[in-house]
């Protein structure tokens, strides 16, 4: 793995110096850029190297953020050190213009962890070649276009499924690993409680504890893990924003940002409300859902929302449709807020994670989006003639009356007489 990453690195640094090179086949996760996006991009470009042999294109991993965003993830960089792996030696979105790629015919895109294009990337839309993700299914699959989409618990069990099936020759301990302490983080420990697991998550698991039984236990690795991505000391509010976040996009944009620490915690912020104005304009974000996720001495999980706007029509509409949402319902309580343009809830529903909370969204932008084009339409009708309150009907109501053209001339005659 270090040195397929080191033979990326040098590749891609090269052909930013040329006015053409070499096509590149890229797995990108998505902009959230969680340790399962890292993990299964990095991993299945691995596996295409050395399965696919495409010379025409080289198999590249693309984290989905800027290269200075990744001390941010410190469940992340926490992996990478545990593994030996070299952050200087990942590829970032601002070290490679897959824009530029696409115009010039030389990129493949595979997406892993995301099953549809953002809104920026649409243009992209045509290199996809492949996708492997375990979110609800947006895309509609096509025989240029193989689609596998599995509501498992984490993607890097799809990832691990298909090493072990196809070249399981290439998995090492590093590689297994990696994979290994993504499905425990993603999965909870494998705790049914939490509502993650799924037979296959528990399967592959298993699998690669047989293979390598140096992996660390279960329950240290986890909560290494987990202690690393709850660390949010030293961070301001917008690094704690960007940390874990994905937006989403229609006729508005909505930024929907996971907190690791209660909701109250982070509301007694100073200046918070100032700071939260200031994010949204810069990055012109209309509405920000925040997603707070933090557990009880028991380890049982506590989730709680908030949704800031300036706009009190956009994020009262946005709390109504998430309060009566029923696919999942998410039990949404108030919870006093101190900030004028917050609302906040506790989340009874503890199992809606923002996998799930993403399609509500998403279905809250379409609703939108189309009282928006309904709103426009009755703007461009003509409107209908008044009544008289004196008689049954208008005149006007058939419309004006027929006009001869005799009747016409006799009215220009009397015209022309003045």
């Amino acid at each position: 793995m270090d040195d397929f990453l080191s033979t990326c690195h040098a590749a891609v640094k090269a052909s930013a110096r040329l006015p053409s090179g070499p096509a590149f086949h890229v797995v990108l996760g998505n902009e959230a850029c969680d340790l399962d996006s890292m993990v299964s991009a990095l991993v299945y470009a691995y596996f295409l190297s050395k399965t696919r042999g495409d010379r025409a294109a080289l198999s590249v991993p693309l984290l989905n953020i800027r290269q200075g965003e990744l001390l941010l993830r410190s469940d992340n960089m926490f992996l990478l050190r545990r593994t030996g792996l070299c952050p200087d030696t990942l590829l970032f979105r601002d070290q490679l213009d897959l824009a530029a790629l696409r115009r010039t015919g030389r990129l493949r895109l595979t997406l892993v962890d995301h099953n549809v294009l953002p809104g920026s990337d649409a243009d992209l839309e045509g290199a996809v070649v492949e996708v492997i993700d375990h979110h609800e299914l947006e895309r509609e699959p096509g025989p240029s276009c193989p689609v596998t989409v599995e509501t498992v618990g984490s993607c890097a069990t799809l990832v691990t499924e298909r090493l072990i099936q196809n070249a399981p020759h290439i998995l090492d301990q590093q590689v297994a690993l990696l994979l290994y302490a993504t499905i425990l983080t993603d999965c909870v420990n494998m705790a049914p409680a939490a509502g993650k697991v799924t037979p296959k998550d528990s399967q592959y698991a298993a699998v690669l504890e047989a293979r390598f039984p140096s992996l660390p236990p279960r329950g240290a690795l986890f909560q290494a893990v987990h202690n690393a991505k709850f660390d949010v000391s030293g961070l301001n509010t917008e690094q704690m924003l960007m940390k874990d976040m994905k937006t989403l996009a229609g006729s508005f944009s909505i930024a929907v940002s996971v907190l690791y620490l209660p909701i109250e915690a982070f509301m007694q912020r100073a200046d918070l409300e100032a700071e939260l104005s200031v994010f949204c304009r810069k990055s012109s974000f209309d509405l920000l859902v925040l997603m707070s996720i933090s557990f009880t001495e028991t380890k049982q999980p506590i989730r709680e929302l908030a949704l800031f706007s300036h706009s009190d029509p956009r994020r009262e509409q946005a709390s109504r449709f998430l309060e009566r949402a029923g696919n999942p319902a998410l039990d949404l309580r108030p919870i006093s807020s101190p900030h004028r343009h917050v609302a906040a809830y506790h989340q009874g529903n503890a199992l809606a994670s923002r996998k799930k909370l993403l399609p509500l969204l998403k279905d809250f932008l379409r609703t939108s989006d189309d009282e928006d084009e309904e709103d426009d339409e009755d703007e461009g009708r003509v409107p209908p003639t008044p009544m008289n309150s004196l008689v049954e009907g208008c005149p006007l109501d058939a419309g004006p009356p027929p006009i001869s053209a005799d009747a016409l001339h006799d009215k220009f005659s009397k015209m022309d007489a003045y």
